[in-house]
């Protein structure tokens, strides 16, 4: 049961952890193990009286003289769900090694009152942001397909529109797939032995990466986009290609950048961990970087739409017009990243929970935000789908008084044919009773 919080800090705690929690575990172990072992093995050896070195399955102790203390670093398999400092000894007497000392759990940052708490944090942090994409994906996926069902709605702006969402829905799937694969049993059987094992999980880390990447630069196309309509006073732009470029071709650049450093650096694992400091700034400075571009364009969009408002030459129709974007613009705060930036200068770790909130919980219905600010409420959109909507009971209405007026010629071409047939008849009679007087 002591093991259920580190397992739980280690899947929310970290974006990019792709490894089951207790695989990521025993891997660690074992990597430690395996450094233990080496260093042992080129250790000078101690007179028989001593102490031999040994691992015993959570730290290394190295060869020591009777009488002699060592003392170590808490086991660094701790770092996975506490970041305390600690030291922990064991004395070599002349029955072997003792105890360790002082209490491991409490020296190196394990307190079963905190660890219930974050349990139960991390447990509803998962569920709403599980919640959070589920709705996304629902929600992006209806925009995207009324985007392209409407072929007035085709337009660059629109286009962009659907690229970003399907880089949200993409960034979606990745969590989704990756929660659900690699996180949904605690069993441990399946924890792969060798580097062959981790082919899969590596596949749906690159994935979940190039997801997340794609998501910041098509927000940071958006951004560009609205700068650009701004300073060139709202003339079209058809430069489409570069906003391909910048928003899969960037991301794809690095990830398989990302991906060369890993295989060469560090390939252990599922690519979870983070040793080696390269490989995860080849993630980390491309994402700086767009969201401090859109920062700055966030800035540049509110001074521009403050000066265009302050302009005497600006008219009454332009001046809502400018109103409307600036709302619009204000709304982006959640999509262009700022609160990213803003957490960023936070270096008091007691802001971890409220980054993870942000970046977990509200971060994962950004996608919902998305679909609804330039879907469901694009007065164009509006438009097409009610067009649409009349359309539809118009021809329900027309085909039912179709019917209906067919049925009543019908009826009423019957009665006129027996009623002349009846006037025939009698016609007939008369005409009979006449020859006959």
């Amino acid at each position: 049961m002591r093991t259920l919080p580190v397992l739980l800090l280690s899947l929310c705690w970290s974006l990019v952890n792709g490894v089951h929690p207790e695989c990521r575990f025993q891997l660690e172990i074992h990597k430690e193990e395996t450094r233990c072992m080496e260093l042992l093995k080129n250790a000078k050896p101690v007179d028989y009286k001593g102490c031999v070195g040994i691992w015993d399955n959570i730290t290394c102790w190295r060869p020591a003289k009777i009488g002699e203390t060592v003392t170590v670093p808490c086991p660094k398999v701790f770092s996975l769900f506490s970041g305390k400092p600690g030291n922990i000894s064991k004395n070599c007497t002349s029955n072997g090694w003792s105890d360790i000392f002082p209490d491991i759990l409490s020296t190196c940052g394990y307190n079963d009152y905190e660890d219930d708490y974050k349990v139960n944090f991390y447990v509803r942090v998962k569920a709403i942001y599980t919640l959070g994409h589920s709705v996304s994906l629902i929600a992006l996926t209806t925009g995207s397909i009324i985007l392209c069902l409407f072929r007035k709605l085709h337009c660059t702006r629109n286009y962009i529109h659907l690229n970003l969402f399907l880089s949200f829905i993409l960034r979606a799937i990745s969590v989704l797939v990756k929660d659900d694969i690699l996180y949904s049993s605690s069993n441990t059987a399946h924890c792969p032995e060798d580097q062959t094992s981790w082919v899969g999980c590596k596949a749906i880390l690159v994935f979940f990466q190039y997801g997340v990447m794609a998501n910041f630069y098509w927000l940071l196309v958006e951004g560009l986009y609205l700068h650009i309509l701004l300073v060139l006073i709202f003339s079209p732009n058809r430069h489409f290609t570069i906003y391909l470029l910048i928003g899969w071709g960037i991301p794809t650049i690095f990830i398989i950048t990302w991906t060369v450093t890993r295989i060469i650096l560090e390939d252990t694992g599922c690519w979870d961990t983070n040793e080696h400091g390269g490989p995860w700034w080849v993630i980390r400075i491309p994402i700086l970087i767009s969201i401090i571009v859109n920062f700055i364009l966030f800035i540049s969009i509110i001074r521009i739409l403050l000066q265009k408002l302050r302009s005497p030459d600006v008219g009454g129709n332009d001046q809502s017009q400018y109103k409307r974007l600036a709302k619009s613009t204000l709304l982006l705060i959640p999509l262009f990243g700022v609160h990213y930036t803003v957490f960023a200068l936070f270096p008091d770790r007691s802001s971890n929970n409220y980054i993870i909130i942000f970046e977990l919980c509200l971060g994962s219905f950004q996608g919902l935000i998305v679909a609804v600010l330039y879907c469901f409420l694009n007065s164009e959109v509006q438009g097409e789908l009610k067009r649409k909507w009349r359309s539809l009971c118009w021809k329900q209405t027309a085909g039912r008084d179709y019917r209906l007026h067919s049925s009543s010629i019908s009826r009423n071409g019957s009665e006129s044919v027996s009623q002349l047939h009846r006037n025939s008849r009698a016609h007939s009679f008369m005409q009979t009773e006449t020859t006959m007087i």
